[in-house]
């Protein structure tokens, strides 16, 4: 992506062979500011782009560098606030927003300038699933109506790999195979359920559409109909943690609105609901950071916030959005040795974790120099050294691949099965499906639902994953639980 607008090798540095052409412009022999008027780009981190002190002069702000004129400006500012539905949002500053809402201003801002190339790097890994299909619509809009080319680098393919008119696989060796999503797709390493299902069940041509997949899994469903998912249920453990009438307000504003919920040991639980539902404030309630009305107390009766930080991180402990916020040291060895020296913790026991979550990592590594799976890993191996009951994850798959995200699923069945509680926030149904036994999920600060996955996620058309709605009516979840199920002699669903 950083090749398309100059970025790479002007910036990064290293040797650039090849030739890579924008609007006829070499991009070798054009800086990326050369690049400004034809090639719009979105990164992963939005709010590191932000200059401006409202939504509004944000978006503006890249016209009056290309000096666009101020009629033309303040039409265009109108026209992307109501595309990306961002208009209640004009006068607020970009800080306040949520991750979600941080991301469509930033695509907002790159689109008022009327790109020919508008490239973007995971648009929609933070946010919530009706969200991701604005964004993907008002990009569509762009692409049909003003003939503009997007170019975006996904992990979450479910999202929109029916939607490419291309798809370009990018391989572990360094070899890239571009074609038509049907056809790089059959063959593809990482693949979306919709795509893992239809291999499974051998369809040909391979849908890419939950659409195109109701219509070739008519046989699937009747293969499955004497057959029940094979679904594992969290034990009872008792309660780690309790909230209750759990209240958070920022000045008029109420975040949080007399949640009740408990994090019981042995389970994972997901928090999902939409952008600025109140999630992130849960969880930093949950941590004892947020002043807030209301009850949090341990198993031991012990309320976290009244405690110094490191005798709190032995009871609950909270890896954030961007977990690299917790890296500050210019080695993995380094970091792992202050968070044992912090946690009197034995020397190792940070260096295993991360081994157990991510496999082999150079211990002479910079953190900024990890992958975002392995960047996680240590953030949450650091964390864990303090030996918490209750572990608190805030997004953590965002940027990470289908290879990675299982990884991340089995290190928190690991955390679970040790005793511990998890609560992940996230927006991932995919993930939520095959990693978490309960769901709550919050909306307006209330909690709306809070049940086991099988019963809230199928209860709700947005909450619900790819395998789901292939097969509705079936109570499916997963691929791995419909290839358990053909894998075995028939059994009538109680």
């Amino acid at each position: 992506l950083g090749a398309v607008n100059g970025l790479v090798p002007h910036f990064t540095g290293g040797r650039l062979h090849g030739r890579v052409s924008v609007a006829g412009r070499d991009t070798a022999r054009h800086q990326p500011r050369d690049l400004a008027d034809v090639v719009g780009f979105v990164g992963q981190d939005p709010e590191a782009g932000f200059v401006a002190e409202t939504v509004e002069a944000e978006i503006a702000f890249g016209m009056e560098q290309l000096a666009v004129p101020a009629a033309t400006m303040r039409q265009r500012v109108e026209e992307v606030l109501d595309l990306l539905g961002l208009v209640d949002l004009r006068r607020r500053p970009p800080h306040t927003l949520s991750g979600g809402q941080q991301q469509r201003v930033a695509i907002a801002a790159v689109l008022a300038l009327g790109p020919a190339v508008l490239v973007l790097d995971e648009p929609t890994s933070a946010l919530d699933p009706g969200a991701a299909e604005e964004v993907l619509a008002a990009i569509l809009r762009v692409v049909h109506d003003l003939g503009v080319t997007a170019l975006v680098a996904e992990h979450r393919l479910e999202r929109i790999v029916q939607l490419a008119d291309a798809v370009v696989e990018v391989r572990r060796d360094g070899t890239v195979k571009c074609g038509a999503p049907a056809e790089v797709m059959a063959a593809a390493a990482l693949a979306p359920p919709v795509v893992q299902l239809g291999r499974l069940a051998g369809w040909r041509p391979l849908p890419l559409s939950i659409r195109d997949a109701r219509r070739a899994a008519v046989g699937l469903r009747q293969r499955l109909a004497d057959h029940a998912p094979a679904r594992a249920t969290a034990a009872a453990g008792e309660p780690l943690l309790r909230a209750s009438g759990l209240t958070v307000t920022s000045g008029e504003q109420v975040a949080l609105r007399g949640v009740d919920v408990d994090l019981r040991r042995g389970e994972v639980v997901a928090l999902m609901g939409r952008n600025g539902s109140g999630k992130s404030t849960l969880l930093w309630a949950l941590q004892g950071s947020d002043p807030h009305r209301g009850t949090v107390r341990t198993a031991a009766g012990v309320d976290v916030a009244t405690l110094p930080p490191a005798q709190a991180r032995r009871h609950v402990t909270l890896v954030p959005q961007t977990p690299g916020d917790l890296l500050y040291l210019d080695s993995v060895a380094a970091e792992c040795g202050r968070a044992e020296d912090d946690a009197g913790a034995p020397a190792g026991t940070c260096a295993a974790l991360l081994a157990a979550g991510a496999g082999d990592v150079d211990p002479a590594t910079h953190p900024r120099d990890l992958s975002e799976g392995q960047r996680l890993a240590l953030a949450l191996a650091v964390q864990l050294c303090a030996a918490p009951g209750v572990v608190l994850l805030d997004e953590p798959t965002r940027g990470l691949d289908y290879r990675a995200k299982e990884a991340l699923a089995a290190t928190l069945a690991r955390l679970a099965a040790d005793g511990r509680a998890v609560l992940v926030a996230t927006h991932d149904v995919e993930f939520v499906a095959v990693a978490c036994q309960r769901v709550v999920v919050l909306a307006d600060g209330d909690v709306v639902a809070d049940g086991p996955t099988g019963e809230v996620a199928l209860a709700s058309p947005t909450l619900a994953p790819q395998v789901a709605r292939i097969l509705h009516p079936g109570r499916w979840l997963t691929v791995a639980e419909v290839a358990a199920a053909l894998a075995t002699p028939a059994a009538v669903a109680p």
